[in-house]
């Protein structure tokens, strides 16, 4: 039987490794959702492989903070403990991938703001000194750099599209936009000096804004003018929604512990 991680003895690093992890997995779970609806064939295809990249990466990220606990604490966890068995209040994920997907456009613009981030955080952890995030993040790195050019495509083609498509593009962006924020401000396990990987996520914001401006110039959209932003994620404050997905992800497992294929 798996044993339930509770007062697991975590560190910044672990913190840190569990705050990708939980972020990657949401993310792909809610793009799991559109399995089926998709608006044509070729993107519901897409965004499925989409969202099985960024489960891929989420395990990778629990592998490794599973190996750190067990290490300290001579526990067995495993990353299906992580993933199935913490509450909400455990998640370090980043508020916006909870976000539910609405429409078609909205969901662009979460995968957008989403994987730009993370085709920068990425490129910065690779010269971590720590090897596993290393080679995670460049492994990652791969996929992720295929999602920024696919919603980049996507939200040009919906901002610069039919007065429908862009009114719709432009509302996502308004909604979203407050929660982009949180992406730049380094959470304690981020900024600690026990942290050996240690990332200043401010000198990303820079190069996640000049990204953004390029794609929205040729999207014919503006930058919102809300400078207000949402926060708590990483520290696990997190919206209504992330209870509601982990009743539906985590119910088989609560349900009948232990139970593998």
């Amino acid at each position: 039987m798996h044993s339930k991680p509770t007062n697991i003895a975590t560190n910044d690093l672990v913190d840190f490794a569990l705050f990708l992890a939980d972020s990657s997995l949401i993310m792909g779970h809610r793009l799991s959702e559109w399995t089926g609806h998709g608006p044509m064939i070729e993107q519901d295809i897409a965004i499925t492989n989409i969202a099985l990249d960024l489960i891929g990466q989420a395990r990778n990220f629990y592998q490794y903070a599973s190996e750190l606990i067990n290490n300290q604490d001579d526990k067995k966890i495993t990353e299906d403990d992580l993933a199935y068995l913490r509450d909400a209040s455990e998640y370090k994920n980043l508020l916006i991938t909870e976000l539910p997907n609405a429409d078609w456009a909205k969901t662009i613009g979460k995968v957008f703001f989403f994987s730009a981030w993370q085709f920068y955080f990425y490129q910065k952890l690779i010269y971590s000194s720590d090897k596993q995030l290393s080679a995670i993040a460049e492994k990652s790195l791969k996929e992720v750099t295929y999602h920024v050019k696919w919603a980049s495509d996507w939200v040009i083609r919906l901002g610069d599209g039919t007065e429908e498509s862009k009114k719709r593009m432009e509302s996502a962006v308004e909604d979203l936009w407050p929660y982009t924020g949180e992406m730049f401000v380094a959470a304690n396990f981020e900024e600690s000096p026990k942290n050996s990987v240690s990332i200043d996520v401010s000198n990303i914001k820079n190069d996640w804004l000049e990204k953004v401006k390029l794609v929205f110039r040729d999207a014919t959209l503006f930058l919102p003018n809300k400078t207000w932003m949402q926060s708590g994620g990483k520290n696990g404050v997190h919206t209504e929604h992330l209870g509601y997905i982990l009743a539906e992800m985590q119910f088989l497992q609560r349900a009948y512990p232990g139970l593998e294929w």
